[in-house]
């Protein structure tokens, strides 16, 4: 586990590279975002003493766009979309068997922290439905039996 000094540095280090200016609030939070799959607490505590930047106009900003997360995720996010192409064609089914497999509920992460899995409500693939993406890898015309093998495959990706 890293010491609360060795976040400082890092996030100086992204101050460093990003830039400490009231512009420079979504790329800061996006760097952090990116090194540590959320946007800790101390983060924007840090950010907000070290630059510019309040810590109000930093959750502002974390809270106003969706990209942005105050609670941490998975290794793998594991999206299901819920649009209506996708929900006509069977995503239902698909987030029943993926919660089953994973043994979570939507919106919740394993108690490893390997996957966290969300229903969205489109991922604009909607001739491909249904679709789940994982991270940014897309999956078309999932069934239940694909949702469970999607689970398998990144184990077996994790275990090579």
């Amino acid at each position: 586990m890293s010491c609360a000094c060795d976040i400082k540095k890092q996030i100086d280090a992204m101050i460093d590279r990003v830039g400490s200016g009231p512009e420079m609030a979504i790329p800061l939070l996006q760097a952090v975002q990116e090194e540590f799959r959320y946007v800790p607490v101390e983060a924007i505590e840090h950010i907000a003493a070290n630059t510019e930047m309040t810590e109000t106009k930093l959750y502002g900003v974390a809270t106003f766009y969706s990209q942005f997360r105050l609670e941490p995720v998975g290794e793998k996010v594991i999206k299901v979309c819920h649009g209506t192409a996708c929900h006509v064609a069977g995503a239902e089914g698909v987030t029943e068997e993926l919660e089953k497999r994973l043994g979570i509920k939507d919106g919740e992460t394993t108690a490893d922290d390997k996957y966290t899995l969300e229903s969205v409500a489109c991922l604009g693939c909607c001739s491909l439905a249904p679709v789940v993406a994982v991270d940014d890898q897309i999956s078309a015309n999932v069934d239940r039996s694909d949702a469970a093998g999607l689970i398998d495959a990144l184990e077996a990706e994790t275990n090579e």
